[in-house]
């Protein structure tokens, strides 16, 4: 495997490739013809060498942060990135498999009742970098998102703007806190907010062609007034899955995330 490095500096994919006992490769060294081994990336700006992988057939793992276990808990009171999903072939887990739960009673999280009395459509806007990798422009993916939705109900449409500082979003005007207010579903693109939502009782549509939420809510905005509401059996087993996405730091260095990704 190949695990390209920014600069040689990116510490999640030196600890990867440190617990596989595998040399970094700085990307400005890096050439994409000398061979044909396994890419593993970081980051939805690496757009080209994933989508040259995906027209070519060559196998990637993309690495970015985790679904859970990054928010701020007792256990972790400054939110740190604890957390990160390997993908093989794609940005997002999307097919969910059946999975034991060990993983997932490690963070001690629980799915809030559904809530089905709210009144606002809230639309958790992405950032620019996830529209750019689709080729989407974001202000007229905004205004054709919340036309749509006026076409199927006339509920009230409000926008949520990503925070530029992580801080700023996880110990202010946080998501939680947003979903709170009156909200009836969340619309979004990839965020992780999608998944965040449905932890908190808020059905979801998902937009973008790969999002882990996906198979947890509905994609076709004409059905905003009918969201899905999967069963409790139906979110354990997504959230048992998604656990098995994602990786600790820990096992990024011992060795264990590429153990697990290699049984599947």
């Amino acid at each position: 495997m190949i695990f390209l490095s920014k600069e040689g500096g990116d510490p999640y994919i030196n600890m990867f490739a440190q617990g596989c006992n595998r040399p970094i490769t700085n990307t400005d060294n890096f050439n994409y013809d000398d061979n044909n081994d396994p890419i593993v990336l970081r980051g939805i700006l690496k757009k080209k060498r994933i989508h040259r992988c995906w027209n070519e057939g060559r196998t990637f793992y993309y690495m970015d942060t985790g679904y859970f276990g990054n928010e701020v808990t007792d256990s972790n009171p400054n939110g740190w990135k604890y957390w990160h999903r390997i993908v093989k072939n794609n940005l997002q887990h999307t097919e969910v498999k059946k999975r034991p739960d060990d993983r997932f009673r490690h963070f001690n999280k629980k799915f809030q009742p559904w809530k089905k009395d709210g009144r606002k459509i809230l639309i958790a806007k992405p950032d620019d970098k996830p529209m750019r990798f689709y080729d989407y422009d974001l202000d007229l993916w905004l205004k054709n998102t919340i036309e749509t939705i006026k076409k199927f109900t006339d509920r009230p449409v409000e926008v949520r703007d990503r925070a530029a500082k992580r801080a700023d979003r996880i110990f202010h005007s946080t998501l939680q806190e947003a979903l709170d207010d009156d909200v009836f579903a969340l619309v979004t693109f990839n965020s992780n907010a999608a998944t965040e939502s449905i932890f908190h009782g808020i059905p979801v549509f998902t937009l973008a062609p790969a999002n882990a939420a996906a198979p947890m809510g509905l994609q076709d905005l004409s059905l905003i007034e009918t969201p899905k509401y999967p069963s409790t059996d139906e979110l354990y087993q997504w959230a048992c899955h998604l656990s098995y996405g994602q990786f600790h730091i820990s096992e990024l260095k011992n060795g264990k995330a590429m153990e697990m990704l290699l049984n599947e």
